[in-house]
Protein backbone atom coordinates (compact mmCIF):
# COMPACT_ATOMS: atom_id res chain seq x y z
CA UNK A 1 0.00 0.00 0.00
CA UNK A 2 1.44 3.64 -1.08
CA UNK A 3 2.37 5.78 1.81
CA UNK A 4 2.50 9.39 -0.10
CA UNK A 5 -0.66 10.82 -0.86
CA UNK A 6 -0.44 11.07 -4.62
CA UNK A 7 0.17 7.61 -4.93
CA UNK A 8 -2.64 6.97 -2.52
CA UNK A 9 -4.80 9.21 -4.96
CA UNK A 10 -3.63 7.11 -7.92
CA UNK A 11 -4.30 3.79 -6.95
CA UNK A 12 -8.12 5.12 -6.32
CA UNK A 13 -8.61 7.02 -9.63
CA UNK A 14 -6.78 3.84 -10.93
CA UNK A 15 -9.13 1.75 -10.12
CA UNK A 16 -12.36 3.67 -11.19
CA UNK A 17 -11.01 3.79 -14.37
CA UNK A 18 -10.20 0.26 -14.34
CA UNK A 19 -13.49 -0.81 -13.26
CA UNK A 20 -15.00 1.79 -15.91
CA UNK A 21 -12.86 0.41 -18.89
CA UNK A 22 -14.21 -3.51 -17.92
CA UNK A 23 -18.02 -2.31 -17.65
CA UNK A 24 -17.56 -0.83 -21.36
CA UNK A 25 -15.84 -3.85 -23.10
CA UNK A 26 -18.21 -6.52 -21.65
CA UNK A 27 -21.19 -4.29 -22.94
CA UNK A 28 -19.83 -4.26 -26.14
CA UNK A 29 -18.67 -8.59 -25.83
CA UNK A 30 -22.46 -8.50 -24.94
CA UNK A 31 -23.48 -6.62 -27.87
CA UNK A 32 -21.29 -8.83 -30.12
CA UNK A 33 -23.01 -12.08 -28.62
CA UNK A 34 -26.29 -10.58 -28.92
CA UNK A 35 -25.51 -9.82 -33.14
CA UNK A 36 -24.03 -13.18 -33.82
CA UNK A 37 -27.34 -14.64 -32.10
CA UNK A 38 -29.36 -12.64 -34.16
CA UNK A 39 -27.05 -13.88 -37.30
CA UNK A 40 -27.87 -17.23 -36.37
CA UNK A 41 -31.95 -16.79 -35.63
CA UNK A 42 -33.06 -14.25 -38.55
CA UNK A 43 -31.16 -11.78 -40.96
CA UNK A 44 -33.68 -9.02 -40.56
CA UNK A 45 -33.25 -8.68 -36.73
CA UNK A 46 -29.30 -8.98 -37.25
CA UNK A 47 -29.45 -5.97 -38.98
CA UNK A 48 -30.80 -4.40 -36.49
CA UNK A 49 -28.72 -5.70 -33.94
CA UNK A 50 -25.28 -5.03 -36.01
CA UNK A 51 -26.55 -1.10 -35.74
CA UNK A 52 -26.44 -1.28 -31.54
CA UNK A 53 -23.34 -3.73 -31.90
CA UNK A 54 -22.05 -0.58 -34.08
CA UNK A 55 -23.13 2.15 -31.40
CA UNK A 56 -21.77 0.21 -28.70
CA UNK A 57 -18.09 0.05 -30.46
CA UNK A 58 -17.94 3.33 -30.93
CA UNK A 59 -18.57 4.43 -27.67
CA UNK A 60 -16.16 2.38 -26.23
CA UNK A 61 -13.41 3.83 -29.13
CA UNK A 62 -14.48 7.48 -28.43
CA UNK A 63 -13.86 6.64 -24.65
CA UNK A 64 -10.18 5.47 -25.47
CA UNK A 65 -11.12 1.77 -23.80
CA UNK A 66 -10.58 0.12 -27.54
CA UNK A 67 -8.43 1.86 -29.77
CA UNK A 68 -9.91 3.16 -33.28
CA UNK A 69 -8.55 0.85 -35.82
CA UNK A 70 -9.44 -2.12 -33.44
CA UNK A 71 -12.93 -1.07 -33.57
CA UNK A 72 -13.42 -0.45 -37.15
CA UNK A 73 -12.07 -4.12 -37.74
CA UNK A 74 -14.61 -5.39 -35.17
CA UNK A 75 -17.21 -3.58 -36.98
CA UNK A 76 -15.94 -4.22 -40.56
CA UNK A 77 -15.98 -8.23 -38.98
CA UNK A 78 -18.90 -8.18 -37.97
CA UNK A 79 -20.82 -6.51 -41.14
CA UNK A 80 -19.23 -9.33 -43.12
CA UNK A 81 -20.58 -12.04 -41.38
CA UNK A 82 -24.07 -10.02 -41.81
CA UNK A 83 -23.59 -9.70 -45.89
CA UNK A 84 -22.34 -13.82 -45.51
CA UNK A 85 -25.45 -14.70 -43.88
CA UNK A 86 -27.63 -12.71 -45.59
CA UNK A 87 -26.33 -14.02 -48.74
CA UNK A 88 -26.76 -17.76 -48.08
Amino acid sequence: MPNIKSAKKRVKVSEKKNLRNRMIKSAVRTSVKKFEAAVAADAATAAAQLTATTSAIDKAAAKGVIHKNAANRKKARLAKQLSKAAAV
